[in-house]
């Protein structure tokens, strides 16, 4: 072997290799725009479409989160029975089914606003469970009493969950 030919490979292979990642960086790059600006092209298409939806998706989140407001839940829903146990399980249960009836509205909105309305149905059922084990509760009607003089002073769960929502969709525009 010719002692020129090593070089002679060497200043022809490395000028081709870094023409070949300049070229494969720019491709890329390249590449990665057209599929970004594709991605924001169908979001503003499909904007108008589902901007309907997600309001709709907050407004029932909003109505879930009144209804399992306890001032108006006690108002709402009368004893079943004296006995507070069976009480605070219809209760509970009134809570459940409201938030299994919203269920699939997760879909629509923010992860953080889903987990705050879940914070809130957890605390307001927290609250009845608490306000049943409480000495001075002795039937349904003493647990209506307590659970709304206790909410006179402090904010409900539900309070926090819907200016939650107000200010999210707010954002929005």
């Amino acid at each position: 072997m010719d002692a020129t030919f090593l070089p002679t490979l060497l200043s022809y292979t490395i000028p081709s290799l870094i023409t070949g990642a300049v070229a494969y960086y720019l491709f890329d790059a390249h590449f990665k725009d057209q599929q970004n600006t594709r991605h924001w092209l169908l979001q503003k298409e499909s904007q108008p479409a589902i901007l309907p939806l997600r309001l709709q998706a907050y407004e029932r989140m909003v109505l879930f989160a009144e209804r399992i407001n306890p001032t108006q839940l006690l108002v709402r829903v009368a004893p079943i029975s004296t006995d507070k146990v069976d009480y605070q399980n219809y209760i509970i249960a009134q809570i459940e089914q409201e938030f299994e009836h919203n269920l699939t509205q997760q879909i629509y909105i923010s992860a953080k606003c889903w987990s705050i309305l879940l914070t809130a149905k957890n605390a307001t059922i927290q609250m009845i469970r608490l306000a049943a084990q409480k000495s001075q509760v002795i039937d349904a009607d003493t647990l209506r009493a307590y659970v709304l003089n206790d909410l006179l002073d402090k904010p409900t769960p539900s309070a926090t969950a819907i200016a939650f929502i107000k200010n999210e969709v707010s954002e929005m525009w």
